[in-house]
């Protein structure tokens, strides 16, 4: 008998609770139920003004609605490492480059977003360690784990309405999973949107003769990438990256 009433009590409480759950906002964003609180709702205005930024990381979701209803469909998608550089270049060599570059570039084009630095990449087998594997610090990425990541970065921003998706690489082993990537998305999606692989960024010969035409030329290399070209990108976004204090000491 007790289990009866039990039942029918929990049956008669079932429409009542299926009215107290309400169907769901369209204009909800992910953060929460537009109706709870207004800055969850897609078209609420921003009530801040524009941040002075290019990269995705730094804006809230508003920035990047607006920045993407004003024209700002170019993603640059930066990718680094963490490999040995020496005794004076921190591990992190490619993502501390890549910081100055990304930004200057977006704002140089005016319609582009850095997205976060991929700062994991491929940098030798895991076990048995090679390559760059063999030096402490080194983080290694499998080639297909790398690839992955880009499309899934792709898709992001493909999803949220980025018409161009640009990969730029700073290191060697990074620009075959860039262009193949690039090649099968565009295979996939048929130009909409198009995904570039800029091989060109990755060009130390014209590099150098840019430095060479602004009056700095290249002594004798020390094979660890401690130059002007490499060195001086690194001192533009933080002078401990490339232990500024202790060479002048």
């Amino acid at each position: 008998m007790k289990t009866g009433v039990a039942t029918a009590l929990l049956l008669a409480a079932l429409p009542v609770a299926a009215q107290e759950r309400r169907a769901p906002d369209p204009r909800s964003m992910g953060g929460g139920d537009c109706r709870d609180n207004v800055y969850n709702c897609a078209d609420t205005p921003n009530p801040l003004p524009e941040p002075d930024t290019v990269w995705l990381e730094e804006m809230t979701w508003m920035d990047v609605r607006d920045a993407l209803a004003e024209g700002q469909t170019t993603a640059i998608v930066p990718t680094g490492g963490m490999e040995p550089n020496g005794p004076w270049l921190v591990t992190g060599k490619h993502n501390y480059v890549l910081r100055a570059n990304c930004d200057a570039i977006a704002r140089r084009l005016g319609d582009a977003i850095c997205t976060p630095i991929i700062k994991l990449v491929p940098e030798g087998t895991i076990e048995p360690p090679s390559g760059h594997m063999r030096s402490p610090g080194t983080i290694s990425l499998r080639e297909e784990t790398f690839r992955a990541m880009l499309t899934d970065v792709a898709h992001s921003l493909k999803a949220h309405g980025f018409r161009n998706i640009v990969f730029i690489g700073d290191s060697g082993g990074n620009q075959g999973g860039q262009r193949a990537v690039a090649e099968a998305l565009n295979t996939e999606w048929n130009g909409g949107p198009v995904v570039a692989h800029v091989q060109e960024y990755y060009d130390y010969a014209s590099a150098a003769r840019y430095m060479a035409y602004r009056g700095l030329v290249e002594g004798d290399g020390d094979g660890l990438h401690d130059d002007p070209i490499i060195t001086l990108n690194m001192f533009a976004t933080d002078p401990r990256s490339v232990r500024y204090e202790e060479r002048l000491a």
